[in-house]
């Protein structure tokens, strides 16, 4: 008896070590989920609608392995994921990361523990598009009016928007005003409000007499007639509003879009760099981020690889420049 229980125990046993090693052979050979995007803010918001739409198509087309894990992060405005990449992963290429205008802007005012390069700009695939708004009954009638009264009585305006004093909303107007002429760009008034739609509540009382916004804050004052667009601050018409002319067509060479795009570490290869860009192109043109983007209220706007990242350079260094001119950077 007492030998047939020694067997038993000594068959419990070996069955044991082999699910042990079984279990251990599983864990090495199940695929891992090795892609996370960061979005480095609480949930619900811009970056973490950038980082579990994104994750969720690139799930759907199969153009990663498994599901894509949000991780999110706030603090600073982006600063303490920008360092914690910086500092910690500055070469994974399993990990992505959402930015923004936003994120840009308080780079190009020293906001971040890093300079732009040491990151690798991914793509762009959305905007939220920059417009500059003026009451229906302006004496105002034209972005050319307008540009001739910013050049010569910067003064005599009151301009307004969403931010503070050196924020995307003054930024992209100022931007607008440097191409017309304007020299000192801290002659040009600006008042900030909590929202578009309280920037453009103050114009129609006569308080504001110019608001510099996105669209999806003001268009329905646009589609109720109280108010007038003088320019789409984009490449092509705004869909909705398709007779807005552009700056740029109007040959104010500005584009003022409110991106949403990724990132990834600075010292990621050049061969997965280029593969995440090649992923980020087939997921924009799907259906699926085409309907996603636009039921968030973004335009869906592609820019990609070495063409994004100039883009991006060149949105840093004039937004450094015109916060050293009206003073919010020394």
């Amino acid at each position: 008896m007492m030998y047939l229980a020694r067997r038993f125990t000594l068959k419990l046993a070996a069955a044991a070590l082999a699910l042990s090693a079984f279990s251990a052979t599983a864990t090495i050979t199940t695929p891992a989920q090795a892609t996370e995007c960061i979005a480095p803010s609480n949930p619900g918001g811009g970056w973490d609608f950038t980082c579990r739409t994104i994750g969720r198509i690139l799930t759907e087309l199969k153009l990663v392995e498994g599901n894509v894990q949000t991780t999110n992060m706030p603090g600073g405005v982006g600063a303490v994921t920008y360092a914690m990449v910086n500092a910690e992963r500055p070469d994974d290429a399993d990990l992505i990361v959402a930015t923004s205008t936003v994120g840009i802007t308080q780079i190009a005012q020293g906001r971040y523990p890093a300079p732009l390069d040491a990151m690798r700009y991914l793509a762009m695939l959305g905007a939220d598009v920059g417009v500059i708004a003026v009451k229906a009954d302006s004496p105002i009638k034209t972005l050319d009016d307008l540009n001739k009264k910013m050049a010569a009585e910067p003064g005599s305006l009151v301009t307004a928007g969403s931010s503070s004093v050196g924020g995307w909303d003054h930024i992209r107007l100022l931007m607008v005003a440097r191409e017309a002429g304007l020299e000192k760009l801290g002659d040009l008034r600006w008042v900030q409000f909590d929202g578009g739609t309280d920037a453009v509540t103050q114009m129609i009382g006569g308080q504001v007499d110019v608001v510099s916004t996105d669209i999806s804050e003001i268009a329905g004052f646009v589609e109720s007639g109280d108010i007038r667009l003088l320019a789409a601050l984009s490449d092509e018409p705004i869909p909705a509003f398709a007779d807005v002319p552009t700056a740029k067509s109007l040959g104010i060479n500005v584009t003022g879009y409110n991106w949403r795009g990724l990132y990834t570490g600075g010292k990621v290869s050049d061969e997965d760099y280029n593969e995440w860009v090649t992923k980020l192109k087939t997921l924009y043109d799907s259906p699926q981020w085409q309907k996603a983007a636009t039921d968030f209220g973004l335009v869906p706007v592609w820019r990609g690889g070495a063409d994004f990242e100039a883009y991006v350079r060149e949105q840093e260094k004039v937004t450094a420049d015109i916060s050293r001119d009206i003073g919010v950077l020394k």
